[in-house]
């Protein structure tokens, strides 16, 4: 009915529907001021009457099916932001949520997001894969959602015991899905909107069917007499008005109420019809199966990353009936090698299908050329497998890669004719004329080396407290093998250049291994056994200190780079001073003048020195020379970085200095483990023979107010002992050489030695070396001598003589011992007295100032610089500084004029007589 004769009773009926769209005009006139007015048949096709209820539970229904797709994709953050829309949509439903209660699709929902977001938590693989904000997301919503669900926790529970109830949903649901049709009124779970226009129960009751009933009716009596219906009709337009918007309502929510089945054959009815659907979704699914199945039969799928595939065919080898030549065989070679890098190149499929033109071409006997070739391009796709550099070869590529290596050694051993090379061009190559020498174009060193940086990285990333880093350091027997191999393959036929290369290659091999057996030789020289057992032993394996000198010698002078020839020296010299040939390492080191230019190297070269100079130090310290042992070992110790400086670690707070690449950069530089310097022992020797020269200096000059520090690092723990508040037995390596420092100062050597030299000390540090036993005793020797000089510095001015044999006795050193150590003081000026020698006593010349002398100087020095400075300070607030005025101020003051008061008044008084 149009609008144009609303009544008052039309205002009554149509206020009684909450969430009409379109308001009702007030009763009485103004009609007029409408400026169109609408035909019955547009205002039925454009008029749309929905309670607040349909609104409502549309909106969280849209809002549900947004969270269901974020959850699809695996978008948190996308299911946080929609998450709380929906907690605002559901309080603006709270009226209507009160009335009609909780909704079993909003149940739904939550429970499912919770076992959503448990499941992504437990996932530890796959939250590290998460991004920043997807991650960050995941720990806000489960808490959010943990929070929320507290008040909906009866009804989820009862959800989660009885989810059979929405069985029939999931199966419509299913069934439309399958079919590829949707209705936009149902949400994902196909539940809809309408069908919470009212309370669920079993079934509508008496009056609600009776009432739909007569609705329905009323309807079609409607249809039927629409074009016949007069204006005038009995019923008064009020009535009809309002029963057929309520009618209208009614039928749009009877057509998605889902009805209860009523008498037994609609209940068998429907249950026939679920079996029917059941057994279709039964259907589908063996079907989808079977497709599959037959999918899988000619090869298993795989998972596709790094967006979309490109679909490439295997590419067949040859046709059947193709003649297997040379020429054929070289095109398939470029065919597969120009897939090679491309995105969707599958790397390993590559590798299968060179390896498997190798056996084709040894089939079909087309020379060793040809396999060589296909060999190099084998080895190349193997390192190329990683496309990181980071990352390092697997186990199975990497023993892979070393078989292939050795076959292709093998095949050039086996064929001198063969000549492999860098500079031989793809057109010049010669793969088929046997009566001429074959060429192929390749470097089998730049192989080798590629194969020794990949054994670096293996090393790297391996954990050097387990099984597997063992595992994997077997392998360098094999590397080191290779490495011998090529060396004799380019001795024969390489240039001075690649010769060099491998020798640099087998001297990185080498230089930091203990030759244990020839250690053994020179120690116990076998004298007993035959000639020719001893000509058998030594024909075992070349010594490495003549293998080192052989092959660095020829690099000194054949090599043209200087970085060869500096990693050369810096391992021969860190060889030298592991097997203790001090002046040997010395010596070399000072001639090649490395230290003057070392800052100008690349960081790899720079980690190596270090590393030779701390070995040096060590190397020092094993002969007694601490004095030299401290000197080279000062630079790395005084800075605070040597793991860093060493490149054995990241310290942390360098790491904050640094972006990402910067620190892949680091790492990759770092020295694998079984290169390291134990850090501990390196400490404990630098502070040991930091203590030894300290000690004695300090009492020499302990009343010596301008003395300089030896070493900060040692005077800081000093330091740091002191501060201690109380003292007890220690327990790490710099507390026992504190206390050993306290015990020397005051000349007791033996409570110093059994600080230094204990269990626990030897365990740390001294077992280490390769001759503990005798370093321990130079280190005895050492604390003697030098508890010694301490004693006479600190005690000289109580003695006016004292015995040698004392003092030998005391220190439990023998006579010319203490004789020679007394006689270096004396001639350096360090004491101050002289030798009786028929009595064998020293007598103190009591020269030296005693302890209050010393107190009363220190005053009078201090105090005479104190008034120095007062005076600058005066004469520069006067005008004038050191006397300059005094000297002048004749000439100067009738010039300039300018009068200090001092002056005035002395004129003042001139004239004044």
């Amino acid at each position: 009915m149009s609008r144009f004769f609303t009544t008052g009773s039309d205002s009554e009926s149509e206020s009684s529907l909450s969430g009409e769209e379109l308001v009702t005009k007030p009763v009485g006139g103004n009609y007029g001021k409408q400026p169109l007015l609408l035909s019955e048949d547009e205002e039925d096709t454009k008029r749309v009457v929905r309670s607040a209820k349909d609104k409502r539970f549309e909106e969280l229904t849209n809002l549900i099916r947004t969270i269901r797709n974020a959850m699809k994709i695996r978008d948190v953050t996308k299911c946080l932001e929609e998450f709380e829309l929906l907690g605002k949509a559901y309080g603006k439903a709270k009226s209507i949520v009160d009335k009609e209660g909780v909704p079993r699709f909003y149940i739904r929902i939550l429970a499912d997001l919770e076992d959503y977001l448990n499941e992504l938590w437990e996932d530890k693989e796959g939250k590290k894969k998460m991004n920043k904000n997807n991650a960050k997301a995941l720990s806000t919503l489960r808490q959010k959602i943990r929070k929320y669900n507290r008040d909906f926790e009866s009804q989820i529970t009862n959800y989660k015991q009885n989810p059979e109830q929405s069985a029939d949903e999931d199966a419509e649901k299913n069934e439309e899905d399958s079919e590829g049709s949707s209705d936009e009124d149902e949400d994902e779970d196909g539940v809809s909107a309408a069908a919470f226009l009212k309370k669920k129960s079993e079934a509508p009751s008496g009056e609600s069917r009776k009432f739909l009933k007569k609705v329905e009716d009323e309807n079609e009596d409607s249809e039927d007499s629409e074009d016949d219906e007069e204006w005038d009709t009995s019923i008064t337009s009020s009535e009809s008005d309002s029963e057929e918007e309520e009618g209208k309502q009614t039928v749009l929510a009877s057509k998605f109420l889902k009805k209860a089945p009523t008498t037994e054959e609609d209940k068998k009815a429907a249950e026939k019809k679920r079996e029917d659907k059941a057994k279709k979704k039964h259907d589908r699914k063996s079907k989808r199966l079977d497709e599959e199945e037959e999918d899988n039969e000619g090869g298993e799928w795989e998972r596709v990353r790094g967006g979309v595939p490109l679909v490439k065919e295997k590419p067949k080898m040859f046709a059947k009936g193709t003649e297997i030549t040379h020429a054929v065989v070289i095109k398939k070679l470029n065919e597969i090698l120009q897939a090679r890098g491309k995105k969707g190149t599958d790397r390993a499929t590559q590798i299968e299908l060179l390896q498997l033109l190798v056996q084709i071409a040894v089939e079909n006997n087309l020379g060793e050329g040809v396999i060589v070739k296909i060999k190099f391009n084998i080895i190349a796709s193997l390192y190329d497998y990683n496309p990181n550099l980071a990352t390092y070869m697997k186990p199975e590529m990497w023993q892979k890669c070393l078989d292939c290596i050795n076959e292709l050694m093998d095949i050039l051993f086996a064929n001198p004719n063969i000549f492999v090379g860098e500079n031989i061009l793809e057109e010049s190559e010669n793969l088929q004329n046997f009566d001429q020498p074959l060429r192929v174009r390749g470097c089998i060193l730049t192989l080798v080396e590629r194969m020794d940086e990949e054994f670096t990285k293996i090393m790297q990333n391996t954990d050097p407290h387990s099984q597997e880093y063992v595992e994997h350091l077997k392998d360098e027997a094999q590397v080191c093998a290779i490495i011998e191999r090529v060396q004799r393959y380019l001795e024969e036929k390489g240039t001075t250049e690649e010769i060099c290369r491998v020798y640099l290659r087998r001297i990185l091999h080498t230089y930091y291994k203990f030759d244990y057996k020839a250690h053994q030789r020179q120690l116990t020289p076998p004298e007993g056994s035959s000639k020719s057992e001893q000509d058998q032993a030594e024909n075992e394996g070349e010594d490495s200190a003549v293998l080192m000198e052989r092959l660095c010698k020829y690099i000194y002078a054949k090599d043209r780079t200087d970085r060869i020839r500096t990693c050369a020296i810096l391992c021969h010299i860190y060889h030298h001073a592991l097997h203790s040939r001090w002046y040997q390492a010395r010596d070399l080191m000072l001639m090649s003048h490395l230290q003057d230019n070392i800052q100008h190297a690349d960081p790899p070269v720079q980690i190596l020195y270090n590393r030779t100079m701390v070995q040096l130090g060590i190397c020092a310290f094993r002969q007694g020379l601490t004095k030299d042992a401290h000197n080279a070992l000062l630079d790395i110790q005084s800075s605070g970085r040597a793991k860093e400086l060493l490149g054995q670690g990241l310290l942390l707070r360098s790491l904050q200095e640094r972006n990402q690449e910067q620190e892949k950069v680091e790492r990759r530089r770092q020295v694998p483990f079984h290169l390291h310097i134990n850090l501990e022992l390196l400490e404990c020797v630098y502070l040991v023979s930091a203590m030894l020269l300290e000690i004695p200096y300090m009492a020499a000059h302990e009343s010596d107010a301008r003395r300089r520090m030896i070493s900060k690092q040692f005077h800081h723990q000093l330091r740091v002992g002191e501060r201690q508040p109380l003292l007890g037995p220690p327990e790490s390596m710099r507390e026992h050489v504190v206390a050993a420092s306290k015990a020397m100062k005051m000349g007791d050597w033996k409570t110093c030695h059994s600080f230094i030299i204990n269990e626990k000390m030897n365990g740390k540090v001294w077992d280490l070396f390769p001759e503990a036993d005798k370093v321990r005793t130079m280190l005895v020797r050492k604390i003697q001598e030098e508890s010694l000089r301490t004693y006479l510095f600190t005690y000289s001015s109580v003695y006016d003589s004292i015995s040698m044999e004392t003092l030998s006795d005391m220190f439990e050193l023998d006579l010319p011992t203490v004789h020679s150590i007394i006689s270096k003081m004396i001639i350096n000026e360090e004491l101050m007295a002289s030798l009786d020698q028929p009595t064998q006593t020293v007598v103190m010349h009591r020269t030296e100032p005693t302890a209050q002398q010393n107190l009363a100087l220190q005053l009078a020095e201090k105090l005479g610089s104190l008034v120095e400075n007062n005076e600058r300070v005066f004469d520069h607030k006067q005008g004038t500084y050191g006397g300059y005025f005094r000297d002048q101020k004749d000439g100067y003051r009738k010039n300039e004029g300018y009068m200090r008061r001092g002056g005035y008044r002395q004129q003042q008084s001139q004239t004044a007589y």
